[in-house]
């Protein structure tokens, strides 16, 4: 759609507006922080702006309803970007410190097609024979790539926030993204326990914990929290910001569980990440849960032998694949997506929000689900 392509296009002059100016502070440091700058422009160069959009429509979903519908139009003409935008560039630099840190604890080769900012790291200090560990190097190098992101998505939301006229907004943002960041980092946490600890929990209890990652890891960030934001920036009452939680999460959930399915089926030519890469990694996911909770013993134990095996050759994970396919997982898998988004939709029929922001979102719905990337 033209509005959504104005959008992204607005946030992605504000993320390179952005990076240029931390750019000039980092020279003014030492010119070999350059590697900074350039593994980010790269990180961010990629990306289809989810979370940027689902903010700027959480907030068009309330000012709409007391504005001109085609409140785009008029950012145009506006010389300062609004507050949305830098809150919609805020999520971006957020998720992309989100991606650097994930790659490191996954131990990802690759991320949109490129290297991963670690391996990006260790090949630079192969190539220039320096001293050390090329593998220490890269790790660290990384670490603090993310940390720089994080800390800028934090400067950058707060540029956005000092532009809102009502305080109360601002501060309610303020928590909101607080909450967001809280909620991801232990989300996060609990993703790599289930890889390791999975053997301690009951059998019963695998696939509601692997639901719990589900939530906190991918869904709230990824879809409510930043309709969220956008909503209470705009002021939303509490019907409203209520209405697009309960259109988010479900929706989040759907788009997380999309996610896991194209990291154990996705075309690497596509995903731009190799084939079974979850499985290499040992993804204690929703299919992974039900597989197990549907195949006879032997075929559990065969998953539970390979998965997370990094050095996994190309015919044990078509075996894998195969094993989880027989299981009927895939199939269980497109009905809870599928009925995670009717449960979205249901939110929004009587939502107290924007007609044009409720059509945006119904199509995004369907963007965010049945992608191959």
């Amino acid at each position: 759609m033209p509005e959504r392509t104005r959008l992204v296009d607005l946030v992605n002059a504000r993320l390179e507006r952005f990076l240029e100016e931390r750019a000039t502070q980092l020279e003014q440091i030492a010119p070999e922080l350059s590697v900074f700058m350039d593994a980010s422009r790269d990180l961010l160069g990629g990306g289809k702006r989810f979370r940027a959009l689902f903010c700027y429509w959480g907030w068009h979903a309330v000012a709409g309803t007391v504005r001109p519908d085609d409140l785009l139009a008029e950012l145009d003409t506006h010389s300062d970007l609004p507050s949305v935008i830098e809150a919609a560039a805020a999520l971006e630099l957020f998720h992309a410190a989100a991606l650097v840190h994930d790659d490191i604890m996954d131990n990802s080769d690759t991320r949109r097609g490129m290297p991963a900012a670690h391996r990006r790291f260790e090949a630079d200090h192969a190539s220039h024979e320096w001293t050390g560990s090329p593998r220490t190097y890269g790790t660290a190098t990384a670490l603090l790539l993310g940390d720089l992101l994080l800390g800028w998505s934090d400067e950058l939301l707060d540029v956005g926030l000092a532009r809102l006229g009502d305080p109360r907004s601002a501060r309610a943002a303020r928590a909101e993204f607080q909450t967001m960041r809280t909620e991801v980092t232990v989300g996060q946490y609990l993703d790599i326990l289930e890889e390791v600890a999975w053997r301690d929990s009951p059998e019963a209890e695998l696939l509601p914990r692997a639901h719990r990652v589900v939530t906190f890891k991918s869904a709230k960030y990824s879809i409510e929290a930043p309709l969220a934001l956008g909503g209470v920036m705009a002021g939303g009452t509490l019907e409203q910001v209520a209405a697009l939680r309960a259109f988010g999460l479900p929706l989040g959930v759907a788009f997380q569980l999309r996610d896991d399915l194209l990291g154990i089926f996705g075309d690497p030519s596509v995903t731009g990440k190799p084939a079974g890469d979850d499985l290499r990694e040992g993804k204690r996911t929703v299919i992974i849960a039900l597989a197990r909770a549907a195949l006879p013993a032997g075929a559990v134990a065969l998953i539970d032998e390979l998965l997370g095996e990094p050095d996994l050759t190309d015919h044990q994970i078509a075996t894998l694949q195969a094993t989880i396919r027989d299981s009927g997982a895939v199939e269980t898998t497109e009905r809870i997506i599928e009925r995670s988004v009717q449960e979205a939709l249901h939110a929004l029929e009587d939502a107290p929000v924007s007609r044009a922001a409720r059509a945006e979102l119904i199509g995004l719905s369907d963007l965010v689900t049945r992608r191959a990337t």
